[in-house]
């Protein structure tokens, strides 16, 4: 009988640049096992049912997963081309002068095949999909719009008979050809790990046992590591997956930016215990989850994560909405490309200007934090003395400071030294909009700024923007006191939880005026 608590995992997520072979991330779990450990015996160790040859940190899955929005996409796209192409080619008259009858037969056709393939979920495509049966599903459906072209036809009089059969077959024809190319593309990505959802599990339990003995028989999650409080008593692994430490140690364990999720892997009813891991894994930017007990209806009427069949309460990170990041990665796509064509000559002014001003190179690169706390290297146009670039930001700007170049205040003070920043955004590093990137180790004071404020990680749980909520509220520049990093943050959070498109689209449109209106911030 199947185990409820793993069953099929990732077929709820059909299925960042980060890159790590599969050497390096073995060596970042074997680094918090114990001392005493021999290398064979770590070597010995399973690193759950997927060893890819590269590991995709979460950026990369995610976009990973994203894909089926792209096919959905592309398929309404080839629909509108074969759709409009039957009706030049077979409308005797011209498609100008073409009566009604003939024309919306079809395009209901289209319509009505495309609305069928969503509404029955046929671009989530699981690991036991069968590629005769989604193809056969395909023409079928097509089938279903062909006779709704011919029923419309008849019913409005149409009389084109030979549109309304050849439009079906060339639909066929192309919706084949693509999903092919779909089934493909999807196998390759299970290949590379993209679609695999890396886990780590809180708890050596025998919750955690029947978890990785699923994962390891069906292949479609991948458990890479264990961590328990009570390491006195816990074993070095559990069905194979190595206890990598305790709580204290994944929240700053270097394997984090490529962990999709972390599962609290405990009994729901040690409700202190809970409650304890909750508050302290709450910093992490990860997604946390508690594997619920189905019989249990107290905790049934939490916000549900699926992962697959298996039954997740929610207990941290923003919901899930892969339409939503779609909606935003198309976004970034779309007018980060025109507003990089079009700033080109600016910025090529720029870089010539910089280099006139001051010895040393055009462009600065730093490394900051960007979504799941991923590293990732920020360009900005150079703004201090090739000398006095400070990369880890130990030492904020001030009011005057005799570091920043006459061209960089100006540069400065318009933000005109993010735009190289859109190179970024067309990476997929960072958005148009979202929490400002900080440099790593950024200080305010003596103390690290990310010390300050126990939220602090939540600001990462999307990816950095060029502006954001914060900057349009007045909180940009250095962060000089608690009480700034604070406020930052809690800004910060407050547009992760309220993010959309449309209050994207209100940050861009406001964002020229505001910053250039904003004579207190020292940049």
């Amino acid at each position: 009988m199947p185990n409820p608590l793993a069953n099929a995992i990732a077929d709820d997520v059909t299925g960042s640049t980060g890159e790590l072979d599969a050497t390096g991330l073995q060596a970042l779990a074997r680094a918090s096992l114990s001392d005493d450990a021999s290398a064979d015996e770590a070597a010995s160790h399973k690193r759950g049912p997927f060893r890819p040859g590269v590991w995709l940190n979460a950026r990369e899955r995610a976009r990973a997963r994203l894909s089926v929005h792209y096919f959905h996409a592309i398929d309404v796209l080839v629909a509108t081309i074969v759709t409009l192409l039957s009706l030049f080619l077979l409308t005797p008259q011209g498609l100008g002068q073409a009566s009604v009858g003939n024309v919306l037969p079809v395009g209901l056709g289209a319509v009505v095949t495309l609305g069928l393939m969503r509404s029955i979920d046929i671009y989530r495509f699981g690991r036991d999909t069968s590629g005769i049966i989604h193809l056969g599903t395909v023409g079928g459906l097509v089938m279903v719009g062909g006779l709704a072209a011919v029923a419309a036809g008849l019913a409005l009089g149409g009389s084109n008979f030979t549109l309304w059969l050849v439009w079906p077959a060339l639909m066929i024809v192309s919706l084949y050809g693509l999903h092919l190319c779909w089934l493909e593309l999807i196998r390759r990505m299970r290949t590379t790990g993209a679609l695999t959802p890396n886990v780590v599990l809180v708890g050596a339990t025998k919750h955690a046992e029947a978890m990785i003995r699923e994962a390891m028989q069906r292949r479609d999650l991948n458990i890479i590591g264990v961590f328990d409080d009570r390491m006195a008593r816990s074993p070095k692994a559990v069905e194979g997956v190595p206890v990598l430490g305790d709580s204290e140690a994944l929240m700053a364990h270097r394997i984090l930016p490529y962990v999709d999720r972390v599962v609290l892997a405990i009994d729901p009813k040690a409700e202190e215990r809970v409650r304890d891991l909750t508050r302290r894994l709450g910093a992490l930017p990860n997604p946390v989850s508690l594997l619920v007990d189905t019989a249990d209806g107290k905790l049934r009427a939490a916000a549900m994560d699926r992962l697959a069949r298996t039954r997740l309460a929610r207990l941290n990170g923003p919901v899930d909405d892969d339409r939503r990041a779609f909606n935003k990665r198309l976004q970034d796509m779309i007018i980060g490309g025109i507003a990089l064509i079009l700033l080109m000559p600016v910025m090529a002014v720029i870089a010539v200007l910089v280099k006139m001003d001051s010895p040393g190179p055009a462009f600065f690169r730093q490394r900051r934090h960007g979504f799941n706390h991923e590293e990732i290297v920020v360009w900005k146009f150079r703004t201090m003395k090739q000398e006095a670039a400070d990369a880890t930001a130990s030492r904020q700007v001030t009011h005057d400071d005799d570091r920043i170049t006459r061209l960089g205040k100006v540069l400065r003070s318009t933000s005109l030294d993010e735009l190289p920043q859109l190179l970024n955004v067309l990476r997929g590093e960072m958005s148009l909009v979202g929490p400002r990137p900080h440099a790593i180790g950024m200080k305010t004071g003596q103390i690290e700024s990310a010390r300050l404020v126990a939220d602090y990680a939540h600001r990462h749980r999307i990816k950095p923007g060029m502006t954001g909520w914060a900057a349009i509220k007045g909180s940009r520049g250095p962060l000089h006191t608690a009480q700034d990093v604070r406020r930052r943050v809690q800004l910060d959070v407050e547009y992760v939880e309220r993010q959309s498109f449309w209050m994207d689209l209100w940050i861009m449109m406001v964002t020229v005026p505001v910053l250039l209106g904003d004579r207190l911030a020292i940049r």
